[in-house]
């Protein structure tokens, strides 16, 4: 693929990132620890042209136009059926196979520590109605990566855009997660059936393997006789976050990695956090440092409204009517434990 990009933010106190136009894609973050010695927390590769031959995981991509899954592939919108492209099995994911994470954005360099990737989507593509343009900034401060997402379409049309990066707070390549200690703000998650698609059901994660309310290791209990964590191969599922009300800038999840005591914190205007453990990443890639990307090296940590929300009409709307502007927003920040 022709007219690939890269491009490198830089922040004061020396924390640095990668991108490429080739799906808005996070390529690696250097973020200083204990030592000040900069380690690069984000799973993926040196070159934008590595991704075109990956086995396609969505390394560090912008996911869209609808994130997560949509159920047999199809939504009704407005009295008419919508039929999407099938790439999961019978349904529909992270915006089927021409999607953000496969097009060339177009890339504006605001600042040294702000980049603006722009896409438009057209009527049609994938299945979606309407002509969508969508806009990612990301900012580079200190201590956080901010990505803020803007849309608009000419059409009623359903959206919901992630980003997908994959941490490893050891530094890319470095081992597992299973030792990380995770925290979510929620008190329910939303639970799959065998193919993965959300039941329609809200659970409590009270007395589950799925309360991380208060700081557990990733590891402790992902591989317990539990019917959810054997669905999704360990944990690959939708929180509700506890938000005051719709829109709310939100702490949402804390992780801490006790060897290198670098702690991640996230901050979301998202209704639901897609925690995903990299249960099938398979060391069929080779990373940033030349090491295998092994089955549960990363956690992903991804803002987003619930999975098949267009086919569940209780969960928060992702509709966007026309010429109304969607807008997300999502920072990481990190900063160093003494004490873990």
């Amino acid at each position: 693929m022709s007219d690939l990009q890269k491009i490198s933010l830089h922040s004061n106190n020396g924390m640095r990132a990668e991108f490429t136009n080739y799906g808005a894609r996070l390529m690696s973050l250097f973020v200083p620890n204990l030592k000040g010695e900069l380690v690069n927390v984000c799973l993926g590769f040196q070159e934008p042209e590595a991704y075109l031959s990956a086995d396609e995981k969505y390394f560090g991509a912008i996911v869209g136009r609808y994130c997560n899954r949509i159920a047999n592939a199809s939504f009704e919108l407005e009295g008419k059926t919508y039929q999407l492209a099938k790439n999961s099995d019978n349904h529909h994911l992270h915006g089927g196979l021409k999607a953000f994470h496969t097009v060339l954005w177009n890339i504006e360099l605001i600042t040294e520590n702000a980049v603006k990737f722009s896409y438009y989507s057209p009527d049609g593509e994938e299945g979606y109605p309407g002509n969508v343009e969508v806009s990612i900034i990301y900012t580079l401060t200190d201590d956080e990566l901010k990505i803020d997402i803007e849309a608009v379409s000419d059409r009623t049309t359903v959206l919901n855009v992630t980003a997908h990066p994959y941490f490893n707070l050891r530094g890319e390549g470095n081992g597992d997660i299973l030792s990380h200690l995770l925290k979510i703000h929620a008190d329910a998650y939303i639970p799959v059936d065998r193919e993965v698609i959300p039941t329609g059901g809200i659970n409590t994660v009270e007395n589950t393997p799925f309360d991380f309310r208060d700081f557990h290791k990733i590891g402790d209990r992902i591989d317990e006789d539990f019917e959810q964590l054997i669905r999704g191969s360990g944990y690959d599922h939708n929180y509700v976050l506890n938000i005051d009300y719709p829109g709310f800038y939100f702490h949402a999840a804390s992780v801490i990695e006790p060897v290198s005591r670098l702690k991640m914190d996230l901050f979301t205007t998202e209704p639901g956090l897609q925690f995903y453990s990299a249960n099938w990443l398979s060391g069929a890639d080779t990373g940033y440092q030349g090491k295998a990307y092994e089955k549960r090296s990363a956690f992903c940590l991804e803002p987003q409204h619930f999975p098949d929300s267009p086919n569940n009409q209780h969960f928060p709307s992702t509709v966007l009517h026309k010429g109304e502007i969607y807008r997300s927003k999502t920072a990481f920040k990190f900063s160093t434990e003494s004490n873990v």
